[in-house]
């Protein structure tokens, strides 16, 4: 599976190069199922039970009950009480939710190029973000997005003429208080481009929009979701 890394990492719009991860594959057109909501807690439950065997080499998990259908997904670890990012990647092919929760959960966590990967000692202290995309659309131009509502993925070509793509999942304009030029700009840099950012580059670039499904739990609500399986 193509992995791609979803957020920034205590990025500032004046840096010549932040921090970068690998991209995403191919854009698929629209797996939400009307009416029928995927996202679920149980999703990053497993997310944590996989990635707790991963650190301490137990046996892995077995397969969960929720929905094995195949959606683009990420994985999302913070940190703390601030919720500091500590690793995120995830896929734009449709993957089974199993399969690539299992997957996810793992390389996010420790394979993240801009972070070290997560200890043992880090565990108790994790929150898990687990977004199911949907609602794939083509935009006009690269303004053609709402803040907050949209995530989006460009693709460009750079100051060398290669090919490049980039994504932000919908919450990050908002959480680092960006408008849609601003953060087309810190997208572009995130994707590599290092030339000026000029109006001719913005319109050369072409923007996909989407919408995520998101589900977050801290590590407490994890544990307290053992302790009630194991009074049942």
């Amino acid at each position: 599976m193509a992995a791609s890394c979803c957020g920034v990492k205590r990025q500032k719009l004046n840096n010549s190069m932040p921090a970068v991860c690998c991209n995403g594959s191919s854009v698929h057109s629209n797996y939400h199922k009307n009416g029928y909501t995927v996202a679920v807690a149980d999703m990053c439950f497993f997310c944590f039970d996989v990635l707790h065997s991963h650190l301490y080499s137990y046996e892995q998990p077995k397969s969960p009950i929720f929905t094995n259908e195949s959606f683009p997904l990420f994985v999302t670890w913070k940190i703390g009480r601030d919720r500091r990012l500590r690793g995120c990647i995830g896929t734009f092919s449709a993957t089974s939710l199993h399969g690539g929760l299992r997957e996810y959960a793992v390389t996010s966590a420790v394979k993240d190029s801009r972070f070290s990967p997560i200890l043992k000692e880090e565990f108790h202290k994790l929150h898990c973000s687990v977004s199911i995309l949907t609602h794939f659309e083509e935009a006009g131009d690269c303004m053609d997005w709402e803040v907050g509502i949209h995530g989006i993925r460009i693709e460009f070509v750079n100051e060398k003429g290669h090919k490049k793509t980039a994504t932000y999942l919908p919450e990050v304009a908002v959480e680092q208080g960006w408008d849609r030029i601003q953060t087309i700009d810190s997208l572009l840099h995130k994707g590599g481009f290092k030339g000026p950012i000029t109006h001719e580059v913005r319109k050369s670039i072409r923007l996909t929009r989407y919408r995520s499904e998101k589900i977050t739990v801290s590590y407490h609500d994890y544990q307290a979701e053992k302790l009630s399986k194991q009074r049942a």
